[in-house]
């Protein structure tokens, strides 16, 4: 049966499946808000989303880009490491110089794994295996800065550290389940080195001769200007993902009926979390079925899930226990479904990425119901 669905479904071209799926989807919209009426919602949503949201998001992306160039400039991010290097062996086997991916991940997005794994210094440090899992490890820290400072820019202080916490969690469970996965598959990656350690090099790290004046203005305009970069590379996911998953998310006007305005649509993702409500409350302690919007958006693109927080919070469905999860969800799975192909193939080893995806999975819900459940342990305490 398998095969025969296999055989019919190559012989019918991509070009009618797209039609299919396209048109089933926004004629079902459609039938319930009306032609019209779906199509000013979706231009008057993403238009909102762009002025109250992404513009919001891309001032924290170059506050904190700031932030972070300043704290390479001056050495912050090498005090971190050499503080957090003896967690790696024990948490997350692997050697202590990831933690300077840890820390550059969290400062910035998780492609700067990829750019530190090219380099042949750091590389020589890890095992095959080890060196594969880096992916999982660096997108459990992605966006981590810009998640829990717009988690604190909603009001919320204590619980976006509840759910960082239940990030590393998850991280080590992403980056432990990585390596079983591939030693299981490749059992002699366990002692092949990721590359053979290169020559020392003689020269030593030349003193920027630059005043401290403007060591620290270049540093703040360099980073803020890699904040806009990433600001603008957000914009499609927000627009594109946040206004559909609005459009499925939340409900008819106040009037009961569709006017085209910005956030009206057809309440089918809640419809859907209704159905296995009692795992969400229990798992997560989602006391509305709306929010399972957000970790469904985050497997695609974390700052679209950001996207969703305000009007949540609007509509009253957002408590503590839901931002840390929100916190540890986001961090955690932050876009892996669209980054993990290109990761895993910069690295050369494209052949593991349903692996990968398969441990970061289950990862990002270890790290929910490890956000959930120490928020409810710092209610029992306080």
């Amino acid at each position: 049966m398998k095969n025969f669905f296999r055989k019919l479904m190559s012989h019918i071209p991509q070009g009618v499946i797209c039609l299919v799926v396209v048109f089933g989807l926004f004629g079902y919209i459609g039938s319930h808000m009306g032609i019209s009426q779906m199509l000013n919602t979706i231009m008057n949503t993403a238009h909102d989303l762009l002025l109250n949201t992404v513009f919001y998001l891309m001032a924290i992306c170059v506050i904190t880009g700031a932030i972070g160039r300043l704290f390479v400039e001056f050495g912050v991010v090498s005090l971190l490491e050499k503080l957090l290097r003896p967690l790696m062996k024990p948490l997350f086997n692997l050697p202590g110089v990831a933690s300077l991916g840890a820390v550059l991940t969290f400062l910035s997005d998780n492609p700067a794994i990829i750019a530190l794994a090219q380099d042949k210094r750091f590389k020589s440090y890890f095992r095959k295996y080890q060196f594969i899992s880096l992916t999982n490890f660096g997108t459990a820290f992605g966006m981590g800065l810009l998640v829990i400072v717009f988690m604190v820019g909603q009001g919320f202080y204590v619980e976006p550290f509840i759910g960082f916490f239940g990030a590393v969690c998850g991280c080590i469970v992403s980056t432990r389940l990585m390596q079983h996965f591939v030693l299981r598959e490749r059992p002699e990656y366990a002692h092949e080195p990721a590359c053979e350690a290169p020559t020392p090099a003689t020269v030593g790290k030349a003193e920027d001769p630059r005043p401290l004046f403007q060591r620290i203005l270049d540093s703040l305009l360099d980073g803020g200007r890699s904040g806009v970069d990433v600001g603008l590379a957000i914009i499609p996911g927000v627009l594109i993902i946040s206004t559909l998953v609005m459009l499925l998310t939340f409900g008819p006007s106040a009037q009961g009926g569709y006017t085209g305005a910005a956030y009206e649509g057809v309440e089918l993702l809640p419809r859907v979390g209704s159905i296995c409500g009692g795992v969400f409350e229990f798992l997560f302690g989602f006391a509305d079925p709306h929010l399972i919007a957000f970790p469904i958006t985050a497997l695609g693109a974390v700052g679209a899930a950001l996207g969703l927080v305000p009007n949540f919070i609007q509509a009253g469905w957002v408590d503590g226990n839901a931002i840390a999860v929100f916190t540890a969800i986001g961090m955690c799975w932050s876009g892996y479904l669209s980054t993990h192909t290109a990761m895993l193939d910069t690295l050369g080893y494209r052949h593991l990425t349903s692996k990968a995806i398969l441990a970061h999975t289950i990862s990002g819900i270890v790290a929910a119901i490890v956000a959930h459940w120490g928020v409810v342990l710092y209610g029992w305490l306080v």
